[in-house]
């Protein structure tokens, strides 16, 4: 997804205090965070362009669909169509992007607004590699296809075989829960962080139910995009903390035959 890439720049203007260690929980290093970075926006770039190749479903496929072909799980979301939370679905998508940045006007956070930016710019990269080379090579139809009231060319479009899985819940999840995580790092005495991590779960769970309903994605898909994210918006940040010990790194990675991300463990 394109949303994924813009963060990006955020790096660019905050570069000079990116790898400040003092009074920060966290350890960053420009030669290992920047080539995550850049391997992360490459690879959604090409993730994105998978995306872009598919071919839709034709006339003769969409007419042979039938509801009880759909796995037991998510039958009963085939057919949901609602336009109306297709479109409240972006309020808190689009707003969750604007959370860490908030965290900034936190006095600890803000002191390391640039390695706090950064760390959010690679989760983010993370999210969007995991999402887009998945989808961009998993053809799932939504559930809109199995409705009867969306239009055909909606149906036959590319676009309506990316219900595998949700990338609207999963980069919320991202962003939600990569701000609960280093506000929580950053305030170890704070009675706010219950409450923090309490919102940072509630807005992907409630874009999720807007996707669901708007006939975007399966609850299955849904629950995937959820868990992706929020690991994401948690590893990340926890991988670079500074009394981290379990030697762990993420890295996302590319070949003739893998795509994904490299979950690797130092001895």
């Amino acid at each position: 997804m394109r949303h994924f890439l813009f963060i990006t720049t955020l790096f660019t203007f905050l570069s000079g205090q990116a790898f400040s260690q003092a009074d920060s929980p966290y350890a960053t290093s420009f030669k290992v965070d920047a080539p995550i970075i850049a391997a992360g926006v490459g690879l959604s770039y090409y993730g994105l362009t998978l995306i872009a190749d598919k071919s839709g479903l034709t006339e003769e496929q969409i007419n042979s669909l039938n509801r009880r072909d759909v796995n037991r799980f998510d039958r009963f979301s085939a057919g949901y169509d609602s336009e109306s939370a297709r479109k409240v679905s972006d309020f808190p998508f689009y707003g969750s992007f604007g959370l860490p940045v908030l965290l900034l006007l936190n006095d600890n956070v803000g002191s390391k607004a640039g390695q706090v930016m950064l760390l959010y710019v690679e989760t983010m990269a993370v999210t969007g590699t995991i999402f887009t080379l998945t989808n961009g090579n998993v053809e799932r139809t939504r559930p809109l296809v199995y409705s009867e009231d969306v239009d055909i060319s909606e149906k036959n479009d590319g676009n309506a075989r990316n219900s595998f899985f949700a990338g609207h819940t999963a980069a919320t999840a991202s962003a939600t829960f990569f701000a609960a995580k280093v506000f929580h790092d950053f305030n170890p005495d704070s009675k706010a962080r219950p409450y923090i991590w309490a919102a940072a779960a509630a807005i992907p769970a409630t874009v999720g139910y807007l996707r669901l309903r708007a006939g975007k994605h399966f609850l299955s898909d849904n629950l995937i995009g959820y868990a992706v994210g929020a690991a994401a918006g948690i590893l990340v940040p926890q991988l670079h903390k500074k009394t981290n010990k379990t030697n762990l790194s993420l890295i996302p990675v590319s070949g003739r035959y893998f795509n994904g991300a490299l979950l690797t463990y130092s001895f």
